[in-house]
């Protein structure tokens, strides 16, 4: 079978960033699937299931809730190898259109305080696998650490 693209990054060079992962029509519009990679693949320990999945919900909620940015927002989910989550947009997007975006995601992630959004056995599959205190930490740090001081290495894939 044919390699899938994103099978063919360089995962050993690969930094913490916003990166492109694709772009697709669909239906006439191009979508815009981006990498927002947390975590240096197999450098350092992945990010917890509840931490990323907090971090999903509140991610999600923020961002469809966003005023400049709601309308095009189509999916935010983690990563299989939870080292950082996919968001697909609506639009041409690059990764130096969403630096803002990002930061005011992660920093509400970071400062949240209260309930986590759809964390009831009635509106989540698995509503026991929350953890706020890792969610925000990892949060925090990858605010801190990444995207207020983003370069133009954590926005472009490593070359091949």
């Amino acid at each position: 079978m044919k390699k899938i693209p994103s099978f063919t990054i360089d995962h050993i060079r690969l930094k913490r960033g916003i990166y492109v992962s694709r772009k697709d029509n669909v239906g006439g519009e191009v979508v815009t699937t981006f990498d927002i990679r947390m975590k240096e693949p197999n450098r350092e320990p992945a990010l917890g299931q509840g931490a990323i999945h907090t971090i999903e919900h509140l991610a999600a909620t923020y961002l469809r809730n966003d005023p400049e940015w709601a309308d095009r927002i189509v999916y935010w989910g983690p990563m299989g190898c939870l080292t950082g989550n996919y968001l697909l947009m609506r639009g041409d997007l690059e990764s130096s259109d969403i630096v803002k975006l990002m930061q005011d995601t992660f920093r509400f992630v970071a400062e949240f305080d209260g309930e986590v959004p759809g964390a009831a056995p009635k509106d989540c599959g698995n509503w026991l696998l929350h953890d706020l205190p890792m969610a925000k930490w990892e949060s925090s740090k990858y605010l801190h650490e990444v995207l207020e001081n983003i370069t133009e290495e954590n926005l472009h894939y490593p070359e091949q």
